[in-house]
Formats: C-alpha cells, structure tokens, sequence
C-alpha cells in the first residue's frame, strides 16, 4: 500500500507543479512604433541558422534588425547568416571574467538599436505569427518574458530526455516560483524592453555566471522588474542536441545540478516527491516476481498515463518513450550524478568544446 501511496503523491506533485502558461493574446496592440533586435549568439551553428532566419523572414511583424554572433565558428555560421541578410558581429576574444554566451549576448546588444530585444538561440524554431505574439504577449504581462519552447525530437536517443523535459517545465510553471526572488528565465527565447536591459545592466551584470539565463532572470526581479515564463506550445520550438548523445549528457549535465539551487522550497520538495515516486515506480522491472509487482506495476502506469496526459504540451517524444519511461529516468540518474561529478569533483562543466569552472566561473 505504501507503495501506491508514495507513487500517487509524486503523480499529484507534478499536477501541483504543471501550469498550462500558453502563449495567448486577450488584447490588441499598435505595433507601428515597436523596432525589434534579434540577437543570436551561434558558435557552429550552420546546420541551426537556416530555419531560424528563414522564419524570421516570414514573420507577421518584421524584425527591425537581425544580429547574429559569430562565436569563433569553424563551420559555416558566418556565410549562411550573411545569405540572410542578417548583421554579423566577429565576437572579441573572452576577457577575464565573462562566460562564453554572456560575451556573445553583450556584444549583440552592444550593436543593437530596438526598444525591444529577442534573445534566440540558434535552434529555436518559429511560427509565422510568433514574433508578433511574443511582443503583444510581454505588452500584457509586463516586465521580461521567456518561453520554454516545445522539444521536437527525431532520433530515438533525442527522446531520452523525456524527464529532463519535464522536470524543465516544472521548473519554469510551479506556483511556487511566481515571487521567487532568484525566479529565472529560459535562456532559448527572452524578450525585453530595452531599457528595462539596460537597467539591470545587461548580460554584462551577470558576465561570470555559468547560468546565464536564471541569474539574468534574477537580476531582472531585483530591479522591481516582473518575470513571467510561458510555455512555446504551437508557436516557438526547438530540437535540442541533434549532434547525439555526447551534446545531451553535456548540455542537461552543465546545469543539472547548479540549477537546483535558484528553485523554492515548495518547488523542490514538489519535485522531489515527483522524482522518488518515478524511480519506484520504475523500480517494477527489478521486483516483477516479488509481491511488489503489482503495486509498482500500477504506480508505472500512474506515471505512464500523467506523461502522456502532459506530454501535448511539452514536445513529440514518441509513443514508446512514455510507454518505456524507465528508459529516460536511467539516463536523467546518470547525467544527474555526471552533473554532481563534473560540479563537486572536477570544479568545471563542459559545453561545445569550453571548460568553464563552476568556482570562479571563468572559461578554460
């Protein structure tokens, strides 16, 4: 019974922690006067460029300007975003002090002219209507706005980060974080008004965490500046690490671990009981000729069903995935303790060919 017990309170902690913050119009806006930056900081991002500034083409609202920068590429980022027609800006070499993404960021702004700034990463994928939605959508909320995009995966291996996924979404829709004075934002899609970036002085306020986009979010919040996350649904998008499992270890592992430490109380503990009741109830495939089977076997279908109930709003994992969810929860266990490994024991995390120190978060 207990069994039953511990996996139903980890199904209802994640209910608790889910809130479907799509992206949504109520209100017109006269758009006339709003000049939009994109900024799109790209280091080997020549197989990403393509869609992204093809669909910034298309947009209902035209970006003003569209600045991409290079980041010491060795691929063909600085073509492609040239055959766009988008401004390239060769990124400085890193001084002392700043992350790798951070000076990039730094430097587009610095280049920029908008009242309104977008952040994009490379492989953020948009509606036609997006751009024009995204600016009405922070118009009504206020302050700075990011959007935890929908995952398209298309390799099995993609679909491994199932649970990372939602543990991401939980992260950025859990009641507890609405007055988190730490609340972050998702670093893929941010739009901001430009002097309200300008207050909190920017990625250059932050030019040492490793974190860019939670500790960007909570500089925003102690500024008095509102921080509202929504989730991309049908509008923004994104395939992470299409490069295989190598860039998935790396990419969920450089922040696994520290990024627990901006959450609430309230989140954690959510999340807690969330993942315990997932690793039990996966757990049936040890106990099947126990007389455990069948309390674990019905706390796996709990989960199985709460995921697929989910998952419309998260991203394209499959039927199987959410099926086999023991699969995911393996790979989540070890890019979790990878994470711990690379934070406590090596000092330093590792992302597309950087080592950046977790100490002094400074780049190797």
């Amino acid at each position: 019974m207990w069994i039953l017990c511990l996996c139903g309170i980890g199904c209802l902690s994640g209910f608790l922690l889910f809130r479907k913050n799509v992206l949504k119009v109520s209100q017109e806006l006269d758009l006339s006067k709003v000049t939009l930056s994109v900024i799109i900081p790209a280091r080997n991002e020549a197989g990403n460029l393509p869609q992204l500034l093809h669909a910034l083409k298309i947009q209902s609202l035209e970006p003003y300007e569209i600045i991409v920068v290079d980041d010491f590429s060795d691929d063909e980022t600085q073509a492609i975003a040239e055959s766009y027609g988008a401004t390239v800006i060769a990124n400085p070499s890193l001084p002392e002090g700043w992350t790798g993404k951070n000076w990039a960021v730094w430097n587009g702004y610095l280049q920029c002219s908008g009242n309104l700034i977008a952040f994009l990463d490379a492989d953020i994928k948009l509606a036609p209507r997006a751009l024009e939605t995204l600016v009405k959508v922070r118009h009504q909320a206020g302050g700075v706005i990011s959007v935890v995009p929908f995952h398209f995966t298309v390799k099995w291996v993609e679909r491994l980060a199932l649970i990372f996924n939602f543990l991401g979404v939980f992260a950025f829709t859990s009641p507890f974080e609405t007055n988190n004075p730490q609340k972050g934002l998702y670093g893929s899609c941010i739009l901001t008004r430009r002097e309200d970036y300008e207050t909190i002085q920017g990625h250059a306020g932050i030019r040492s965490e490793m974190l860019d986009d939670l500790n960007l979010g909570a500089a925003f919040v102690r500024a008095g500046i509102g921080v509202t996350n929504f989730l991309g649904s049908g509008l923004v998008s994104f395939r992470m690490y299409p490069e295989g499992m190598k860039s998935q270890i790396q990419g969920f592992g450089k922040g696994a671990v520290l990024g627990t430490s901006k959450l609430r109380g309230g989140t954690i503990v959510l999340v807690a009981f969330w993942v315990i009741g997932l690793i039990v109830s996966d757990s049936f495939f040890v106990f099947i000729p126990t007389s455990w089977a069948l309390p674990l076997f019905i706390g796996y279908l709990l989960y199985m069903l709460q995921l697929f109930y989910f998952i419309k709003y998260v991203g394209v994992f499959g039927v199987l995935m959410p099926v086999l969810h023991v699969l995911s929860t393996l790979f989540f266990i070890y890019v979790m303790l990878y994470s711990a490994y690379q934070v406590v024991f090596l000092g330093h995390v590792s992302w597309k060919g950087r080592k950046v120190k977790v100490g002094s978060r400074r780049a190797l």
